[in-house]
This record gives structure tokens, sequence and C-alpha cells, in this order.
């Protein structure tokens, strides 16, 4: 199902997706992972995470093309051990998921792939309003060659690996930067209470 996205002052209005192919909302993480050009680690950087959406999230993620969305693709995770796992059937490839602070409304999203348990992506989730994220995939192209250069290795199942939360702050504040981020709509849905 497709619809019209209305023009919003907080929403900026022209969001596209440049996957290949979908890969993981955690708030929207499989329209915003999966990119080309896209960071990646063997295994997750960032530790200390703690359940800033209660102890159960539910996500709906749209992809947004010229004004249009499509979804929703939904994902249910449960706080368990650390980070946010995937329960039940999800629409996108996530085993497990943690928010961490960046800046201002903007929060790092750490997803490990559940097709490639050797794979972990990063997205920066932007706080439009209550429950809603725009999630865009933290993009090696949003930096600078040095910057690059000092921290990607490349392979053939990555474009730019990183191992270090140096590497990871760096690309994630040059991809915040950016001032058309291009990324997928997510609104975190309240469980039914008990």
């Amino acid at each position: 199902m497709t619809r019209a996205v209305q023009n919003h002052p907080e929403v900026p209005p022209r969001h596209t997706v440049r996957a290949k192919s979908r890969i993981i909302p955690t708030l929207a993480l499989s329209g915003a992972l999966g990119l080309t050009g896209c960071i990646d680690s063997a295994a997750p950087i960032l530790t200390g995470a703690q359940p800033v959406f209660g102890p159960h999230l539910r996500v709906h993620a749209y992809s947004v093309i010229n004004g249009q969305a499509s979804g929703p693709e939904i994902g249910a995770f449960q706080w368990e051990r650390g980070q946010y796992r995937a329960v039940g059937r999800v629409s996108f490839s996530v085993a497990a998921v943690t928010a961490h602070p960046l800046a201002g409304n903007d929060l790092i999203l750490q997803a490990v792939s559940a097709k490639q348990k050797d794979k972990t992506e990063y997205a920066v989730a932007r706080k439009l309003t209550d429950a809603t994220y725009l999630v865009f995939a933290i993009d090696e192209e949003d930096a600078d060659e040095a910057t690059r250069t000092k921290f990607c290795t490349k392979s053939s199942s990555s474009s730019c690996r990183i191992a270090t939360r140096e590497a990871l702050m760096a690309f994630a504040q040059a991809t915040a930067a950016q001032r058309d981020p291009k990324g997928a709509l997510a609104i975190v849905v309240v469980p039914p209470g008990p």
C-alpha cells in the first residue's frame, strides 16, 4: 500500500531510500540500513545501552520515496540482556538492536543482522515528534576522504568495516550533519498493556 506523505514543517520534504536491498528498520532500520556505502562492524561496538523505549518495542517502519510512503514493515522487540531482541515474526532482518545518544534529538541505532551474525549495522534515528523518527543509515560517503582512509577496511562483504568507537562517532557525526538525509520513517507503537 502506498500513501502520500503530507509536507509537514518537522519532516524534511524529500526523503528517498538508496537501498539496493532492504535490511533493517529498528526504528525503520530496514529501509535505512543495508544500503550501499554504509558502515558496519564485525560485532557491536557500543556498550551500556538502556531500554530507552521501555521493556517492549514495537516499530512500524515506512519507506518514503518521492513523498510516497510504503509499508509498514513491522517489528517487535523485547529488552533482554542489554538489548532489544526480536520476538515473533519480524518483517525486517534484525536479530537485536540498541539505541545510544548521539546529540540533540539524534540516537545511534546499532543493529545486529539476523542473516549475518558477524555483521552489525548503524543508523541515526532523528526524533521528529513523540514516537516518530527519521532513520537513516550511517554512510561512509558522508565523511571526508581522510576519515574513510583512516577508519574503513574494505572486504568482499563490506565497503567500510569499522572496529572502534572513535570511527563510529566520526561517521555518525558526519551523517547526522547532512542537510537532507535519506531514510525511512519509523513509528514506535506502544504495545497493549497486560
